[in-house]
């Protein structure tokens, strides 16, 4: 599992376009995306870079990204960030849909370089969110967009393919899949108010406190069963389990 200086679990969403569909026929990244979370919650420390593949991009990946060589003519080299990436990436899990697509051609831009830089998985773990998706939706369509549908996920601004775009919604469905929670939270306090708005409502400290009935046996048995789901869908990565209750609360998953 990941972790950031501060002992945060850091996960990087990646996305990138390219000039083709493969790079052994010599295609090239042209976009690279990366979206970061920090113990689930979005950092603003983005990474977003249009490339030069000095080649032409093909007229089918045009149609999807729309990314011309007029625009391109003029942005740096692979070679010209790859530093900077390869530090930014390192020692992060990955989230990328499709992930054997995207790695093939990272892996590809590296070995261009020359044998120093090795390959992707020397830099960071990767975590397929399309095999994920599979596997909780079997028999299902499991593209971005129809996940996007499935959890309600606004994506009316992907007219076409774009990698930093596709990162931010891939990082909404990876956050729906994998907990129910539906949209990025900043690790920051926006939204809160400052000097202004509405002021803070506050509960008398007096009132009675609410019910709170008992769950039975069927419900018990309903949240053992998604808890059970959510555990294999992230590898066994959730922590669920190993939070200790409150005084008085029955751990996750068990009995009354």
């Amino acid at each position: 599992m990941s972790r950031d200086t501060s002992g945060g679990l850091r996960q990087i969403l990646l996305d990138t376009e390219t000039t083709g569909l493969e790079p052994e026929q010599g295609h090239r990244i042209i976009e690279i995306g990366c979206v970061e979370l920090i113990d689930r919650r979005r950092t603003r420390n983005d990474r977003h870079y249009y490339l030069n593949p000095e080649r032409e991009v093909d007229a089918e990946a045009l149609e999807v990204h729309g990314l011309s060589n007029a625009f391109l003519a003029d942005k740096p080299r692979f070679a010209d960030v790859v530093d900077e990436w390869m530090d930014y990436l390192r020692g992060a899990e990955l989230i990328i849909h499709n992930a054997p697509f995207d790695v093939n051609f990272i892996d590809h831009e590296l070995g261009w370089l020359g044998g120093s830089y090795g390959c992707l998985a020397d830099y960071a773990s990767v975590t397929d969110s399309l095999v994920m998706a599979r596997k909780l939706h079997p028999g299902q369509r499991n593209s971005l967009d129809a996940l996007c549908r499935r959890y309600s996920i606004d994506n009316s601004q992907r007219t076409l393919h774009g990698a930093l775009l596709d990162a931010e919604i891939l990082a909404e469905v990876y956050l729906a899949m994998t907990g129910g929670q539906s949209s990025l939270l900043l690790d920051s306090h926006e939204g809160q108010s400052e000097g202004g708005g509405e002021p803070i409502r506050r509960l008398s400290a007096t009132r009675p406190r609410l019910p709170v009935p008992p769950a039975d046996a069927e419900a018990l048995a309903a949240h053992e069963a998604w808890l059970a789901a959510l555990d294999k869908a992230s590898g066994g990565k959730t922590i669920w389990r190993s939070i200790e209750p409150a005084s008085g609360t029955p751990a996750a998953g068990g009995g009354a």
